[in-house]
């Protein structure tokens, strides 16, 4: 019964440039895919350690595809160096919403 209340899980690869960003994005849809409306989703970045700007547009289709669905989207882990490129893009605030300043 836990199942309907722990949030999904979904882990983003160690690389991720261009060539790998649809994959990403068509993976995360089909994890996606059978869950109920509403549910938390949980993007963990740890592991990311090669990427390019390719992972902030695949970033920003997740967090898409986790609104049209009405699922509350969290991201975690994300690093330093993807997190000022994303500050640099101007995006670091859609993805990392100011609300963890307490």
């Amino acid at each position: 019964m836990m199942a309907a209340t722990d949030p999904l899980v979904f882990a983003l690869p160690a690389r991720l440039t261009h060539e790998l960003a649809a994959g990403c994005c068509e993976a995360f849809a089909r994890t996606l895919a059978p869950a109920g409306q509403g549910i938390g989703v949980q993007v963990q970045a740890q592991a990311l350690q090669q990427f390019d700007s390719s992972a902030l547009a695949v970033l920003l289709d997740l967090r898409r595809q986790c609104q049209a669905r009405g699922a509350q989207w969290q991201l975690q882990g994300l690093s330093p160096k993807l997190a000022d490129l994303a500050q640099l893009y101007g995006v670091h605030d859609w993805l990392l919403p100011p609300a963890h300043h307490h």
